[in-house]
This record gives C-alpha cells, structure tokens and sequence, in this order.
C-alpha cells in the first residue's frame, strides 16, 4: 500500500502524467476551449432565463420574449456542440495516452530480468497492463478535464452572482464551507478506500489467474472446497473495500443536496422579502437567475468530488504503473558485437552467481566447450545445470568470473545478436494460444510456412504434424494443452531448428515422454545438433552416451568431467549415478 494515503492529491505524480499529453498538445487545448465555452454557455442560459421573466414575461413583450428564447435556443445548441466534442475528444486523448503508457509498460516488462518475474505475481503484472490502464485514462475522459469545466463554471457562476446581487451572492457563499469541508474529508477518506481497492483487485486477480492455471492440481487434490473458501475470504475483502467507499458516498452526496436545497429556500425566501418590502421590481427574474447559478456552483461541487474519486483512482493506478516503470530491473545492453558467423566456442571461467544474494548456487564453475561439440551436463536436481543455461542466454547476471562465446565476453553481444544464437528447448514447453506454424516461426516473417514444412521434413517431425486436423494451422490453444508433453517438446525442436542457432540448448528435453515421442525426439536431436555446439542438460545417462564430453555436477560445483566410457572407468559420481539408473530401469 501507497505511503502517502493521507495525501489527497499529488501534483508530482500528476506532473509527470501531464507530461504524456505532449503529443496531443492541440487536442488538449481543444477540451480545455471547450470546458471553457460550456461554463460560459451554462451561466449565460441561467442570466437569459432571469431576463425572460424580467423583460418579456412580466411586461408581456411578445417581440422581445420570442428574441430572448432564440437567444437561448442557439445558446443551448452551441452548448450541446461543445458538450459533444467534450465528450468525445477528452475520451479520445485518455485512450490515446493509455495507449502510449501501456506500449512503454510491456516494453519495460520485455526487457525484465528472469528475476523480477520470479518475485513478481502475474495476475498483479496483469491488472497493472489492463485494469489500471483503464484507470489512468479516465483521469482524463471522466477526471482531470470534467474538474477543470466544472470549476470553471462555479468561477463563472459566482462572479455572475456577485455582479447581479452581491447581497444574496453572500448568502449562497455563506453555505459554501459547509460543503467544501465535506468534500476534502470526503477526498481524502476515498483516497484511502481506493488505495484499498486497487490492493484487494490485485490479490483477487493473481487469486483467480493462479488457481486456473494450476486447476489440474486443485482437482487432483481435491482442493476444491478449500479454494472455494479461500477465494470466498478474499472476495469479501475486496467487497468491503468497494462498500467503503458506497458508505462513504452514501454520507457525502446527501449532505451536499441538503445544503443545495437550503440554499435555493434561501434565495426565494430573500427574495420574496425584497419584493415585499418594495425594494426593486426586478427581483423575480434574479430568484430565477439565482436558482439556475445555484445549480450551477453547487451541483459542480457535488460533481467534483465524484469526479475527483475517479482522478483518485487513476492516480493510484497511476503511481502503481509508474512504479513498474521506475523499476530498475534489466540487463544492461551495453554491448556493441553482432557477430553473423558465430562458431560457437564456450568458456566458462571461474563464474560464481546466486538468485539471491549472499546465497551462491555455482561456486567457480570453469569449463570450455568447442565449436561444434556436443557437452553433456548431468547431476541431481539442484546442482546447478539449468543455471548455467540462464547465463549463458543472459537472463541473470553473473556475481564474478567470466563467460565467453568465440573468446568475446557475452556482456560485449548485443543482447539481441547473442540470443540470436541461441535456441533452448526446454523441458516444460512454453506453447501460445495459436497455430503450430505461428509457434514455430513466432510470426517472424522470414520464416515461411514452406521452409517450416521443410525443416519438420528433415528432423522427421512433418508426418506427426500433418495428421493433426489443419496440420501446420492446427490451433494448439493456450499452453498448447492440445497437444501431449511428447507433442509439444517435438515443436519446440523444430522451433529450434528452425531459427538456425549456433549453440543449441537441450534441458531435459527428453524427459517425461512416451516411447514413439522419444524416439522422434532422439532422431530429432541427431539432426538439429549435427555440425553445430550442443549442451544436453539430462537425468536420463542412456541419452548422452554419445557426447563428446559430459560434465558432472553437485552442489554447484563440477565434480568430474570426460566422456561416458571415462567416466565409468573413473569409478566416481557419474558411475555411481548410471549404475543407480540402470538397475533402477532394470528393476522397472
């Protein structure tokens, strides 16, 4: 929760929002003309009213009474036009801003370390993106701008009244603290309720997009009534925190009718006692004046304080979304090297890194790897493997040492021209919402469908796919939940192969398959990893026999290092490891 509850406004985080209506300068001047013009209009209607009772109605002038309500006629056209462009363009410029705010908050989120994603709830990325996107563009379409047309018209209306009666424009200002202290406690109370709102909507989205995605596991625990209830707490909460601000609502919005209405009894009962007292004739037509300016500086009032809830909303979110924004949570892109013909040489060089700090998971990894050969790395869950794959692609940032690719240190590639090189089959096969095609290419126009087939043709995977219904169109759904684990991991092999990678990456890729996938994919792998570096990360020993080296790691640290038949013959970790398996798979 924000630290400045208490604040009912903050001009810094609304300066800086200001700053993105830059582009659309002259539609912003447009709306600000038109508030201008719609509170010139409305006081204009209330004084034309009060001049029809006072110089048609009562010396019954029909000439000047059919000129009077031509006048108002076109006052109220014009008024209608201006509220139209209003209307639309204010809406027009907050769409057109979140628009921009939410390009430069995905571009942000894209260039995130693995880390911020790590720490950070999805369902919360998401409401920030989406809901409170929305939130920031009504600050303008239903805030900033709808405040800035109602004071106006409050401004305009209160020095009209002063200039037609200063007498009973006192009695009217009289009243007005009443209702300007209820409305800064009103603001600063929603400001709090809001903050509490945003919060209970963040924790109700990351509730709700966890249990979805993981409903297989609530299922096959049966964890549904527990969920059930769990999610029933949390929705209360988020319904209390809506229902504070309907209380607080509830007790505002009668208490500025009231002082409305008493102000409006006010003026007629003044005026009646002008009137019987014979101090001027033409009090009538200003009761009637006054009771349209009335309207027009207290219904304002009422307005702004709902319109400023909304303001308070979209700064809120506002200062949520900028927080993602300021987060500095990237890898530095410093580097200057596009190599186009990268052989694919690795050397790891004494590297130390831990996702947290102070907690190492490699302690002084060294190894080297040449162009073209095929390294094995293998050892128990924990021991780091997968970790030295994140490096390698630059996902986290090593703490000391050194990694070099074709002996240029990986920080000197361009980001995007090292990752280039690089493909990763990974063993949990990541598969979007679209067609096999699409999630082979990933939309890069370079890549046809055609070359697609050819490639799928070449590591034997083309049959597989052309059985599915639509073949290469076949839509795999959201995680590819159409497809089996086998099917999957099959795909993202020929996304790999596709992309033409100098080092290719296999982690645990063959793990959890059935029999005719595995043999696909083993058949798969002998082409995709000919002539180029490959890194097998495996539990299987039977997958690996035929590196050319297989690294063996514990706890962080490589422990033995040499091919499959030296290693045996070493009588150590590997060995010990293999034997386990085999006998196990023996016993199976």
């Amino acid at each position: 929760m924000d630290k400045d509850t208490g604040k009912a406004f903050d001009f810094r985080l609304f300066k800086r929002l200001m700053r993105h209506t830059k582009p659309y300068r002259l539609t912003f001047y447009g709306v600000a003309l038109a508030a201008i013009l719609l509170s010139g209009f409305a006081v204009a209607t209330g004084v034309i009213a009060g001049d029809i009772v006072n110089d048609a109605i009562s010396p019954k002038d029909a000439d000047k009474l059919l000129f009077l309500s031509l006048l108002m006629l076109a006052i109220l056209f014009a008024q209608v036009l201006s509220q139209l462009g209003f209307n639309y363009y204010a809406n027009w410029l907050g769409e057109s801003i979140i628009k921009d705010v939410r390009i430069s908050l995905f571009q942000k989120m894209l260039g995130f370390k693995m880390t911020y994603f790590d720490r950070s709830s999805i369902g919360l990325l998401v409401t920030r993106a989406v809901a409170d996107m929305q939130r920031i563009g009504e600050i303008f379409s239903q805030g900033f701008f709808v405040i800035v047309a109602d004071l106006l018209k409050m401004l305009t209306a209160a020095i009209a009244m002063l200039v037609l009666n200063w007498r009973m424009a006192l009695i009217v200002f009289a009243l007005l603290p009443i209702i300007m202290i209820a409305t800064r406690l009103f603001q600063k109370a929603m400001k709090v309720a809001f903050i509490e709102v945003r919060a209970q909507v963040s924790n109700l989205n990351s509730f709700v997009q966890e249990r979805i995605t993981g409903m297989k596991i609530v299922q096959l625990f049966t964890r549904e009534e527990i969920e059930k209830e769990n999610f029933r707490g949390i929705n209360e909460k988020h319904q209390n925190a809506w229902l504070k601000t309907v209380w607080y609502n509830s007790i505002f919005f009668p208490i500025a009718e009231s002082v409305s209405s008493i102000a409006v009894a006010l003026m007629v009962w003044f005026g009646v006692l002008q009137n019987v007292a014979n101090v001027g004739s033409e009090n009538t037509g200003i009761i009637v004046t006054f009771i349209f300016l009335i309207e027009l500086l207290f219904r304002p009032l009422r307005q702004i304080a709902d319109k400023f809830n909304t303001l308070q909303m979209g700064m809120v979110a506002a200062n949520r979304v900028f927080k993602i924004l300021d987060t500095e949570s990237h890898i530095d892109d410093l580097g200057t090297v596009e190599k186009e013909d990268v052989k694919g040489d690795i050397s790891f060089s004494d590297v130390r890194f831990g996702y947290i700090a102070d907690e190492e998971v490699l302690h002084g990894i060294s190894f080297d790897v040449k162009a073209g050969e095929t390294v094995a790395i293998v050892g128990a869950t924990g021991a780091g493997k997968s970790t030295i794959i994140n490096l390698l692609s630059r996902f986290y940032e090593i703490n000391s040492g050194m990694i070099l690719v074709d002996d240029i240190d990986i920080k000197a590639y361009k980001l995007s021209s090292l990752r280039d090189k690089i493909a990763v089959v990974l063993q949990d096969v990541f598969l979007f919402a679209d067609t096999i095609a699409n999630n082979i290419s990933l939309k890069n126009n370079e890549v046809s469908v055609a070359d697609i087939e050819q490639a799928a043709k070449q590591i034997g995977v083309h049959e597989f796919i052309s059985s599915l219904p639509g073949g290469y169109q076949y839509n795999v759904k959201e995680r590819g939940t159409m497809l089996s684990s086998g099917q999957r991991q099959l795909i993202a092999f020929l996304r790999a192969y596709v992309s033409n990678p100098s080092i290719l990456v296999l982690d645990e890729a063959t793990s959890s398959v059935d029999t005719y996938s595995e043999q696909l994919i083993q058949k798969a792998t002998e082409k995709i990893t000919e002539g180029r570096t490959s890194i097998i990360i495996a539990h299987r020993l039977a997958t690996i026999k035929k590196a050319d080296k297989i690294i063996v790691m514990d706890a962080g640290k490589i422990v033995e290092s040499g091919n499959h038949k030296e290693l045996l013959k070493k009588g150590g970790y590997y060995s010990n490891l293999y034997e386990a398996q085999f006998m196990a798979e023996e016993v199976a």
